[in-house]
């Protein structure tokens, strides 16, 4: 089972070196660390890691804004680990997307149940987002084919289950999708006009 794989953002070096040492000791593989939001931000980028774990009050952007940043593109979940716990910042965390977050000083039995939920809970957004663009294209493509059927229906004299049926052919024999079928119907359609 491969690894999994974190990047950890904190504007402490020393605080940094101790969090590496604590998930390598849990049995992470910590690919990148940043002392900034914005290098954070970058380096989630360029490594794609399972998780990011910072801290919330960091230099350039702090970890919500680049938390939020990184939970809009689905690079990766964020795990915030702060020593702020006032509510002003976790409503900030909620609706940046963050997925964890443990206040400091925390002991390393509360990390990796934190770890493994939030890994768990982005795992379930990148499912839905999946599922609601699946649902979206199937929308797209039935009012595409029910727009062609239209219009088989009124220039061939075609019922409704003959024009599907001429859509579903032209599909097969032509190895397209049918809704590519369908665009083309509807446009030659407009062509004619």
């Amino acid at each position: 089972m491969a690894q999994t794989r974190l990047v950890i953002a904190d504007d402490e070096s020393l605080i940094r070196m101790n969090l590496k040492e604590t998930l390598v000791g849990l049995g992470y593989l910590v690919v990148g660390e940043a002392g900034d939001g914005v290098s954070a931000i970058t380096l989630a980028r360029q490594l794609q890691p399972d998780l990011v774990v910072m801290d919330i009050k960091m230099p350039k952007l702090d970890g919500i804004q680049a938390a939020e940043v990184l939970t809009q593109e689905r690079i990766a979940p964020v795990l915030l680990l702060t020593a702020y716990s006032d509510r002003e910042l976790v409503d900030r965390a909620r609706d940046a997307g963050v997925v964890a977050y443990l206040v400091k000083p925390f002991r390393e039995a509360d990390l990796l149940p934190a770890i493994e939920i939030a890994m768990a809970r982005f795992a379930e957004l990148r499912t839905l987002d999946k599922q609601l663009g699946d649902a979206q294209e199937a929308m797209e493509t039935r009012k595409i084919v029910e727009r062609a059927k239209g219009i088989l229906m009124e220039t061939q004299g075609l019922t409704e289950a003959e024009a599907f049926r001429r859509i579903q052919q032209l599909s097969m024999n032509t190895r397209k999708a049918m809704k590519e079928i369908a665009q083309a119907i509807t446009i030659a359609n407009q062509l004619e006009k």
